[in-house]
């Protein structure tokens, strides 16, 4: 499938319907020595990501090098999966909007035994590894409306994303564990389209909402300090018609806040949904702090979330969310910028 065919496909057209185009997802100029090219016309070194990662090599400790994998403009139909081992890569898209490594891999997909593959094994694209950086590139999940269907998967540690769009409708993103960076990244989704038990923080983001259903479903480990904080983020609609809550707990400990979020009225009045499941009212942490727009309405929010003070919503900035016993700060990780 070309390009073109790709971009103006019906399943993509559906997911980007009503989005508006950010600024902040204008790709810089890159001045940047890679290591690899990736081109799909052959012009590079290799014509698939996965072939790219795949040769680089194995970097086990932080000596300072990272492993710089440019991928030129065009769409890449692969599964691309990046082993424990594969530490330090960065894989840096020319132009997120023309850059698009996608797959159409669903819950109910038959695979070779002609049992369902189901949720777990349908991402575009699993990072394994930690120490792991992706720009400038679109990672999505083409099936549409056909249930669980992953574009990432996350289970690495200090992983960051800048500039990305990822495309889905059930369970785009899955933040499995470990910290996770989201800088200037578009996320589109339905149900349930950002999950799992990580601590990811996403800066700066637009959450555009493709039908009804749940922006977030955080599983939360009782004994974890954090799961997702949004900051100066927006929350857009597919269509008048659509309506989403926040979030929804996975688990009993999930724990979500938006901070500064210009909310659409998208976002429905009550704002978090508890799964049928009461007891999760009272573990749950759900909270707000400067929400503004048509679908801020902290006087109608449920009483079991939380509105923030200003000198509480100041404990959650990304060093103190995402620090760790390491100092991790995301912000040191290379950039293509």
């Amino acid at each position: 499938m070309n390009l073109v065919r790709l971009l103006l496909s019906p399943v993509r057209l559906a997911l980007l319907s009503g989005l508006p185009m950010l600024a902040a997802m204008s790709t810089p100029a890159l001045a940047l020595t890679p290591d690899a090219i990736v081109a799909a016309d052959g012009a590079g070194k290799y014509r698939t990501v996965r072939e790219a990662v795949d040769a680089a090599p194995q970097i086990t400790h932080d000596d300072g090098r990272r492993w710089t994998i440019l991928v030129k403009p065009g769409t890449y139909r692969e599964l691309v999966y990046v082993q424990r081992e594969k530490r330090f890569i960065s894989i840096v898209g020319e132009d997120a909007e023309k850059t698009v490594l996608t797959f159409d891999l669903f819950n109910d997909y038959k695979g070779p035994d002609g049992r369902n593959i189901a949720t777990f094994r349908t991402p575009t694209l699993i990072i394994d590894a930690d120490d792991f950086t992706v720009e400038n590139m679109t990672i999505e999940n083409a099936a549409g409306p056909k249930g669980q269907a992953l574009a990432l998967r996350v289970d690495g540690d200090r992983v960051v994303f800048r500039r990305c769009r990822f495309l889905g409708w059930q369970d785009t993103i899955l933040v499995n564990r470990g910290r996770h960076y989201f800088e200037d990244c578009t996320i589109v989704g339905a149900t349930d389209f950002i999950f799992g038990g990580a601590t990811a923080y996403f800066e700066r983001c637009q959450i555009h909402v493709a039908g009804n259903g749940y922006i977030t479903a955080a599983s939360t480990p009782d004994f974890q300090a954090h799961g997702y904080v949004f900051d100066h983020c927006r929350i857009t609609g597919a269509s008048p018609s659509v309506k989403t809550f926040l979030g929804r707990p996975w688990r009993d400990y999930a724990k979500t806040i938006f901070l500064n979020t210009e909310m659409s009225d998208v976002v429905q009045a009550t704002g978090w949904d508890n799964w049928k499941k009461p007891q999760a009212e009272k573990t749950t942490f759900y909270a707000e702090f400067n929400s503004t727009g048509p679908g801020a309405k902290p006087e109608a929010r449920v009483p079991w979330s939380k509105q923030l003070t200003a000198a509480e919503a100041a404990r959650y900035s990304v060093a103190n969310v995402l620090a760790g016993s390491d100092g991790w700060d995301p912000a040191k990780q290379g950039s293509a910028r």
